[in-house]
């Protein structure tokens, strides 16, 4: 009997002390573990925090502590997304500057907002079906383009049989009502479901031989086509970034109080905006407000104009010429992209 009580004050003894002290990520009665080394990093603990890796020294494995976390979360990011929304719309310049300095810890970083917006922008334009046009409603437009072709068709080629039409003008109206043709035979194919005829004739001498099967697998299967391009700008989209800094830096380029890092939070920003407003555009648009959305088309000019002037601090004439110069680099950049997904798109 003494041997099992021993055995028996051992395991209870065994029991209490992992109950005082928890061996190695082991829960204690309070839903915590209780630790003397980071889990993470297996630093010695000092305190609240690990000195090394930044983790909190004791972590939880009960459902309290996750929903906790997860409220936790929320408000932070709430918090966050609620002094960096209004100051990136109405004060851009004077954020991101702020951000430069240093205030981190009060605004959601260029790149998480980046990739948010970038989530939420396809996620929108998905649901509302501006990326995923119906056909029926294409098929309707083309009949009414083709109505239009033959209206405009009938009345050259009354103007072909009119005797005091000028001779020396046949030619040039010839050779319109052979285009016009071409466009009404095209599009009742289209519309009808026959098969779409790449003329070789119609892509220029010059083009590139791999081109040519890429424009044909395009007329063959357009649908599966404009789906693979979408999937291409959505998982490409951070190209967007690295090709439109080398653009900003060109306004810059004696700046040395402004390096490449502060292009590119700049650039960020600025981005994240315009996505913002893709998504309220798409969202206009699918409550037919279609005239309130095409209003929005104007207001990029003047954010990158108040992100200029106060990002960098310029004075209104200047402000002004690298805005009108940014706007066409915008352009240049988003064409650059365009090429970039239609190609790993097609590959």
């Amino acid at each position: 009997m003494g041997e099992f009580e021993a055995v028996g004050d051992a395991v209870t003894g065994g029991l209490l002390a992992r109950a005082v002290e928890p061996g190695a990520g082991e829960v204690g009665p309070d839903g915590h573990t209780h630790e003397k080394s980071c889990l993470n990093c297996g630093k010695p603990l000092s305190g609240p925090y690990c000195f090394e890796c930044g983790q909190k020294a004791y972590v939880h494995r009960s459902i309290r502590g996750f929903l906790f976390d997860f409220v936790q979360g929320l408000y932070n990011f709430e918090g966050k997304i609620w002094r960096t929304l209004p100051m990136l719309a109405l004060h851009p310049g004077e954020m991101t500057r702020r951000y430069i300095a240093g205030e981190r810890a009060k605004f959601i970083s260029p790149v998480a907002l980046y990739l948010f917006t970038v989530f939420a922008m396809f996620a929108v334009l998905n649901f509302t079906g501006a990326l995923n046009a119906d056909p029926n409603v294409f098929k309707a437009e083309l009949q009414q383009e083709i109505a239009a072709d033959q209206k405009a068709l009938a009345e050259m080629e009354s103007l072909r049989r009119d005797p005091k039409f000028p001779k020396a003008e046949l030619a040039e109206l010839d050779r319109k009502i052979a285009s016009r043709k071409r466009d009404i035979a095209e599009n009742t194919r289209i519309v009808t479901g026959g098969p779409i005829v790449i003329d070789a004739g119609d892509l220029d001498s010059e083009t590139p031989g791999w081109v040519r099967p890429l424009v044909e697998e395009a007329a063959e299967n357009p649908a599966l086509m404009s789906v693979k391009i979408q999937e291409a700008a959505s998982k490409y989209s951070w190209l967007l970034i690295p090709l439109s800094v080398p653009f900003l830096w060109m306004l810059f380029p004696f700046r040395r109080r402004h390096n490449l890092y502060d292009h590119t939070v700049f650039v960020t920003y600025s981005l994240s905006f315009m996505m913002m407003l893709v998504i309220a555009a798409g969202l206009l648009v699918a409550a037919g407000w279609t005239a309130l959305a095409s209003m929005l088309f104007f207001v990029p000019p003047f954010h990158m104009y108040r992100h200029l002037k106060g990002a960098y601090q310029l004075g209104r004439f200047s402000a002004v010429v690298r805005t009108i110069l940014l706007v066409s680099f915008s352009f240049t950049a988003a064409g650059l992209f365009l090429a970039a997904t239609v190609a790993i798109g097609t590959m």
